[in-house]
This record gives C-alpha cells, structure tokens and sequence, in this order.
C-alpha cells in the first residue's frame, strides 16, 4: 500500500457545521420577565400611590417607575425579531450570518432579563418600604422629620467635613515619615523600625472608638494644659493617630513597589539616600498608593461620627438628639444620606484612578 492510499484513507471528511442555537428559549425568558417586572412594579406604584392618598408627587413618581419598567421589552423584542431572523438565514443556508444574528439575540434577551430583574429589586425595595402600612417609611423617610432636622445636621456635617480634611493632612504627613522610618536600612535605623512597626502594628490592633475615647477623655486628665483644648481638636489627634498607622502601610507598599534598581541607581549618581527617597522614590511611590490612600480617606471621614461619643456636635449626634426628640429615626437617614452623598463620587474617582492605571500599565 502506497502512502498516497493511506493518506486517502485516513483522511476524514470535514465535519458538518451545526447551526446556531435558537433564540426562542432565552426571548421567552425574557419576556416573562418583563412581564413580571411591569406587573410588580405596576402594584408597588399602586400601594405607592395609595399610601401618600394620590398626591401628585407620589402619582409622578409612579408614573416614570412604570415607564422604566417597559424598558426590558424592548431588548426583548429585538431577541424575538434575531430569533426570527436566524430562522430565514438558515433556509437560505447562510451559516455565518445566522450565527451572528443569533448571538445578537442572545445579548439582546440577557439585557431584557438584566434590567427586568433590577425593575424587580427595586420594586421590591419599595415594596419593602411601604410594607405594615408603610412603618418602614414613615420610620425611616418622613419629610416632616427631614425639614425639622436639616438645617442643624447640615451645619454639623461640616463639621464632619472639615475634622476629616485636616486630619488627612496630618495622616499624610505623619503616615509618610512613619513608612520612611520603618524603611530606614541598617543597623542605624533599627530602633526607629522597631518604633515605627511597634506603632503601625498596636494602633491597628485598637478599635477607633476606643483610641478616640482614651485621647479625649484621657489626655485632658494626664496633661492638664491640654484641658483648654477644645474637643474637635483632640478628636482630630485621635483620628490621625489611628489613621497614620493604616496610611503608613500604604506608603510602605508604594515605597516597596518601586525597582531596587532605581535607589540603586540614583545612589551610584551620588544622591543620599534622603535624597534618593525625596526626588526619586516618593514620587513615584505617591502617585502608585493614590487609590488605596482615597479608600482609607473615605473610611476616616466615616469615622468622624464616632466624635459624637465625645459630645462633639457632628451630625451623627445631632440627628441622634433629634431622633429622642421626634421618636423618628429619619434624621439619622439624613445623616447617612450626606454621608453617601460625599462617598459616591469619591469611590468613583478611586475606580477611574484604578482604570487609568490598569489601562497604562497595559499599554493603552
């Protein structure tokens, strides 16, 4: 046998091409779905409506909610017609067309099926709002409670801003010089990287409600010329004392992410290694930590509403005064909501921050 014959023989004939799979299935899905997300949200603006007796805010309300609920049919739509057209592509024996229609629908049914079951959350967060004849909204929402309220949380929620930005002025520097300490080389820098480690690892361990109440309660108590000072000011020393420990780690991480091969050639150029941390390591270690450094920010600037445990007139004690006051908790959700209202965008900076570097570091 010649090796052309084995060659004829062991060759196999190309395999048929299967046809895309149907869209049907996923459309209907789809369109179940939406169906559902319409009809409860449908019933949820109705107890909506009912609940605040046809008023006409509530009736908008209701309105736009139903109007977005109808949004998921048309991707769904848009999967039945692909589903169609996948079918007549087939007929006409057009593989390849077929299955990029097919995919489209595909794409096209999990949008209807995403955005119905967020209709369905969300109504069912309302829902859960107006539930027990609405106590969870009048427990927590009440505008009357909002109106009363606002403006002297508002005028105690800047004190919240302005603890937590001049205390992230004092983390930032003492967060750095505690990294540099721990970071010192040798035996020279021994005792200060056994100070700084001590440091970093003991007020990371304590809570910082509980670093707060010995600084504010304490300090006056052990140095009496600091009984003059006002509690704000004590409030922020015990926030940057807590905060410098995490700060500092993020500094070090930065710090250590940076090639040996930069000191080491910034050294051979005759730079001190002072030098060297000041013009060629920090810099850069700044602009590699910015991400982690806003995320411990946003946690700090959280944490001024534990200043309210000192009697500091912050929000959070503000509302709690008026929450005694009214028999209402809707102050405090006033409190939160500020407190959201400041952190979203930060946290969203922080993901463009991370996008940026990602899309550097990839070549973009």
């Amino acid at each position: 046998m010649s090796t052309a014959n084995l060659i004829r023989e062991d060759t196999q004939s190309p395999p048929t091409p299967s046809p895309p799979q149907p869209v049907l299935p996923l459309a209907v899905i789809a369109l179940l779905a939406s169906a559902a997300g319409l009809a409860f949200t449908a019933f949820v603006s109705y107890k909506l409506r009912e609940f605040n007796h046809g008023g006409i805010k509530s009736t908008i309300f209701a309105i736009v909610f139903i109007v977005l609920a109808l949004y998921p049919f048309l991707p769904t739509v848009k999967a039945f017609g692909a589903n169609a057209q996948r079918s007549s592509l087939l007929r006409d024996k057009k593989l390849v067309s077929a299955r990029r229609a097919a995919a489209g629908g595909r794409e096209e049914a999990f949008i209807g099926i995403g955005y119905a079951a967020a209709a369905l959350i969300a109504s069912g967060v309302l829902f859960l709002a107006l539930a027990n004849n609405g106590s969870v909204a009048i427990t927590f929402f009440q505008q009357r409670a909002f109106r009363m309220s606002f403006s002297e949380i508002i005028h105690g929620f800047w004190i919240n801003i302005w603890v937590a930005l001049v205390a992230q002025v004092f983390v930032l520097i003492f967060g750095l010089i505690l990294a540099i300490m721990r970071m010192l080389p040798g035996r020279a820098g021994a005792p200060l990287r056994f100070i700084a480690i001590m440091y970093c690892d003991i007020f990371r361990a304590i809570p910082a409600i509980v670093t707060i109440y010995l600084i504010i309660f304490g300090l006056p108590l052990a140095i009496p010329a600091m009984t003059s000072w006002p509690v704000t000011y004590l409030g922020i020393v015990a926030l940057t004392l807590t905060y410098s420990a995490y700060v500092a780690e993020v500094y070090r991480a930065g710090l250590s992410s940076i090639h040996p091969s930069q000191s080491a050639a910034a050294r051979s150029l005759g730079l001190s290694y002072v030098q060297t941390l000041r013009k060629v390591l920090v810099p850069q270690a700044v602009r590699r930590v910015i991400p982690p450094l806003l995320n411990d920010f946003i946690s700090l600037q959280k944490d001024t509403a534990l200043l309210a445990i000192a009697a500091v007139p912050e929000a959070f004690l503000i509302a709690t005064l008026w929450q005694s006051k009214l028999a209402n908790l809707s102050p405090v959700m006033l409190v939160a909501g500020l407190f959201i209202l400041i952190t979203i965008p930060q946290a969203r900076f922080v993901d463009w921050l991370i996008d940026r570097d990602a899309s550097r570091k990839a070549g973009g």
